[in-house]
């Protein structure tokens, strides 16, 4: 029996202070593989790198409430992905419906893909939401995401028949331009 192993060292941890860097750098590496041909090359050139990390330090130092979280999944010391999630307010016209959670983004550097940190970030990020009493789900998937949709519909989420519009800017001629996502969820 060999006492090393050559099998990395994978874990999912809370996000600290000095992440938001690697959290920026893998969400805009993702996006740019999976959403070019969606958004197209002028919205992804036109994102922020250090506002994006800005905006990840604020959400892991000062969350806007609590349930709000930042997950990352590491391969060693390096971060190579990452999950935030929050609860979701009940409905108002159902009160006493079952809370919810939301997993507002889930993402692994394109060079890490397929190696189980999505797997892993998914399954911490649905205990965080179980812990916090949510009962179901929900998450969004941005139209032509067919890996997203086949990683999602792989862990029992399922699409559903909730979609919205996001705005990405303005065309040539003026006009709005955006996209559509779709909603998946699933009780949990």
């Amino acid at each position: 029996m060999a006492l090393f192993s050559e099998q990395a060292d994978v874990s999912v941890r809370p996000a600290v202070p000095g992440d938001e860097l690697a959290i920026a750098a893998i969400q805009l590496a993702a996006w740019r593989v999976a959403h070019a041909e969606t958004l197209g090359a002028d919205v992804l050139d036109r994102l922020d790198g250090a506002a994006f990390a800005e905006r990840w330090a604020r959400a892991i130092t000062s969350p806007p409430a609590p349930g709000y979280r930042v997950l990352v999944a590491c391969e060693g010391a390096d971060v190579v992905g990452f999950a935030a999630v929050a609860p979701l307010p009940a409905p108002e016209e159902t009160p006493l419906a079952a809370p919810g959670g939301e997993l507002l983004s889930l993402e692994v550097a394109p060079g890490s893909q397929r190696a189980g940190h999505g797997s892993r970030l998914l399954a911490a990020a649905v205990d965080l939401l179980r812990e916090d009493g949510a009962a179901h789900v929900q998450t969004w998937v941005l139209d032509g995401d067919s890996g997203r949709a086949r990683f999602l519909a792989s862990a029992g989420l399922g699409a559903d028949d909730s979609v919205r519009a996001l705005a990405t800017g303005t065309g040539p001629d003026g006009e709005p331009l955006s996209v559509h996502e779709h909603g998946w969820s699933a009780s949990i």
